[in-house]
Parts: C-alpha cells; structure tokens; sequence
C-alpha cells in the first residue's frame, strides 16, 4: 500500500501547512487542495491509535499518491499502543507522522489525548520517542500554549525541552490556549486570546526546533509576515479550506518561488477526473465537492456555483452533468 513519499526537508512543505480538521481534511478534500498548490504539506483528519490497530485500516488509511507530501495525525496516549499504530502506519508511505496535542473537544479528553496531554508533558516524551523509535519517517507534535489555568510563559517551554530532548525537532504551536471546561471546539478555536508573541519567544529559546504557527491566519500576506518575523512555517486551518484559491492559489509562488499559481477554472477541470473515478468506484458526487464549494470565493457566479453543487450535489446519480452546471453558473457571470 505503500505511497512512495517525496522529501519534504528538500521540498520545504512545511514551509505552509494545511491544519488537520476532523470532517473536512480527508482524502477527497487533500486531493482538491493538491491541485491547487503542489508544494504545501497537508494533514490528514486525526485518526487514533486504537482505530487504526483494530479498525478498518484501508479505510481510514489509504490516500491518493497525488496528495504527497501528506502527513498522517494520530490521537493517544499509550506510547505502545502509539508505536504500534506508527508501524501499521508505515506501510501507507506518509511522509510525516504528527502526534495531537491539541485538540479540545470532549472526546479527546475522555480518551486522554489531544490539548489535555499538556497536562502530562512527561507522557508525552515518551510516547514520542516511542513513536519515533518505530517511524521510518519524521514525527513531530502539535499542541497549544497551555491548557485551563497553566501559565503558558512556564509550561510551553517546558513542554518543548521535554518533546525536543526525546527526538522531536518539528513543532506546529497553536497560539490560544485550550480550555477544557466550559468551551466548546468551536469556542476553543475562537475565544482564547492569541498569543503570537510567545511563539516567537520560543522560536528565539528553541532556535535548534523547526516551529510553525497555527491560529487565527486569515491570509497568505500574514503567513509571509509571520516567515519574516523569523518562524519555520505557517499552518493555516479554516481560511485554506473555506477561501483555497486566496490561501493556496498564489502560495507556490509566494512561497516558494515556484509555478505561475493556480486558476480556479483550472483546478475544477483537473478534479473531473478524480470525481468520474471516484463515481465509477461507487462513491458520491457531493463526497468530494462539499469540500470544493469555496473554489470560487470572491468571484462572480460563486453563488450559483456553490447552490447548484449543495442542492443537487446529494441526489442519487448526480454526477459530472451536475459538475458542469455548476461551472456553467461562473461562466455566465464572467461573460
């Protein structure tokens, strides 16, 4: 099953990220964005380490090879159960495993993983150089400043010297604390004040750690300011799926220096051929384009494209006609 991955130290990918987001970064949603820039590291959804020792493994495993460079997100605790699942996981050739410990929602918390595991900075280190030990490819974390009433100017570096001296030299820091009580998922998302400035404190106390910042990123000028102030990298979460072509579109050359960036037209005729495979494999049409409904945010006939798609795009035997009529509302409105 193995999909030989490329070398994203060479390719700088992790330069700009794609945030994993359970519901919206799975594999349809990752070959849509693939499209539009060739040189960003996506993430999958987090999928936890009991789910893929004793789930369906294919199913939650298996992506396209156009998606590389890709990186797989794991949720838990068990650092035995975590190399075991890093192993299965090996087979599937992504080109970076990530541990979660970030995300706030009662789930995670129930199960002990995810933003509580800040809690637990010890559990941590060894879960990762247990991970580390049976990964062919990078791990790396990503968590938030501090969780509940933790001082964040005393646990983030803390946290950090207890990742890095077990064998992390990756990190991506969500700038907001994470409150477990009392805030839902979105509210944690939304609600605790960033704090851009501690991440680039530690960038300075870490200068040997590759750290990326995730919060709050609303626009390809405010990741390069962040490149400029002196991070890693950027990964940026909602904005890259809700608004792609504003995000993603110039970033291959901004970014990089590479590619003239992609069109949006383009992009929507490059996806026919994965949405007539995926339909002639049994799937659905609106499986891959919910996720493609801001492809033309901002533009004229975005409107139609996005009504045309939401209405019919369910409906038993919707398919490329469909597409086609979708795409026909942005050509009127852009003669």
């Amino acid at each position: 099953m193995r999909n030989g991955g490329k070398d994203i130290s060479e390719s700088k990918a992790m330069t700009l990220s794609v945030a994993p987001m359970i519901d919206w970064t799975d594999r349809h949603c990752r070959v849509f964005h693939r499209q539009i820039s060739q040189r960003a590291l996506l993430y999958t959804e987090m999928i936890t380490a009991p789910a893929i020792i004793h789930g369906p493994r294919a199913r939650l495993l298996d992506f396209s090879p156009a998606e590389h460079p890709v990186a797989l997100q794991i949720g838990g605790s068990e650092p035995g159960e975590l190399a075991e699942a890093v192993r299965i996981a090996a087979d599937w050739g992504y080109d970076e495993i990530n541990l979660n410990c970030g995300c706030p929602s009662d789930r995670v918390q129930s199960g002990c993983f995810g933003a509580v595991l800040m809690k637990t900075p010890d559990l941590v280190a060894r879960a990762v150089a247990a991970m580390i030990a049976a990964a062919p490819v990078e791990v790396t974390v990503k968590c938030r400043i501090g969780v509940d009433d933790q001082d964040p100017d005393v646990v983030l570096p803390d946290f950090l010297r207890r990742i890095r001296d077990a064998g992390v030299r990756r990190v991506i820091i969500h700038a907001r604390k994470a409150w477990l009580q009392g805030l839902s998922p979105k509210d944690n998302r939304e609600i605790p004040p960033l704090d851009y400035p501690l991440v680039h404190r530690m960038k300075a106390e870490f200068p040997d750690l590759h750290i990326s910042i995730n919060g709050g990123i609303r626009s390809l000028d405010e990741a390069k300011a962040q490149l400029a102030a002196g991070l890693d990298g950027v990964m940026i979460g909602r904005a890259a799926y809700q608004e792609p072509m504003n995000i993603l579109g110039p970033a291959d050359p901004a970014i990089w220096g590479q590619g003239a960036g992609a069109k949006a037209f383009a992009v929507a005729e490059a996806m026919k051929p994965y949405i007539a495979d995926h339909l002639a494999h049994g799937g659905r049409l609106h499986q891959v384009t919910r996720h493609m409904l801001g492809l033309f945010h901002g533009r004229g006939g975005a409107r139609g494209w996005r009504r045309v798609l939401s209405e019919g795009a369910t409906r038993d035997g919707a398919g490329l006609a469909l597409y086609d009529l979708a795409l026909a509302e942005v050509d009127r409105a852009a003669a």
